[in-house]
């Protein structure tokens, strides 16, 4: 592996950066990718519609990590958050992470919520370790609406 120290930098992901985004996606062990919801067409619609949220982080020219951010007006929500493996234990996560808290409360949104799998042990040892707050009041419920956005897993 080359020499990255010093040279990560964390910016807002920009529609031109999907593939890149979508190739690391790829890369993750566990990580559930989406047919229709992670397609090109379905994040550059996220994108769009939360502007400046979304983070990436880069190390000469390559996508190393990434967070959808997106919020309803009330509250924020991370999704498909990830570093690559070998970039792990340096603090991109948690560098990421802050920035897109930044974003959200340059937008007025005073709570972000995320979702990690049970099964997704360094998600959550890593969420528990920067201050996040494990949730034992509340079940989370979904509802698929269209049957043909089939995940698919690494």
């Amino acid at each position: 592996m080359e020499n990255y120290s010093q040279e990560i930098s964390i910016r807002p992901m920009e529609e031109a950066d999907y593939e890149k985004v979508f190739e690391l996606w790829k890369t993750i062990k566990g990580f559930g990718i989406r047919s229709m919801d992670d397609s090109r067409e379905g994040v550059l619609r996220f994108i769009r519609r939360n502007p400046g949220i979304s983070v990436v982080a880069e190390a000469k020219g390559r996508i190393v990590g990434a967070i959808l951010c997106g919020h309803d007006g009330r509250r924020g929500c991370f999704y498909h958050v990830c570093v690559h493996e070998d970039f792990r234990q340096r603090g991109i996560g948690k560098s990421m992470a802050v920035f897109a808290m930044k974003a959200l409360q340059e937008e007025h949104i005073n709570k972000v919520c995320l979702i990690a799998f049970k099964k997704n042990e360094v998600g959550n040892s890593f969420w528990k370790s920067v201050g996040w707050t494990f949730r034992e009041d509340l079940n989370y419920y979904d509802f698929v609406l269209n049957d043909e956005n089939i995940t698919t897993f690494q």
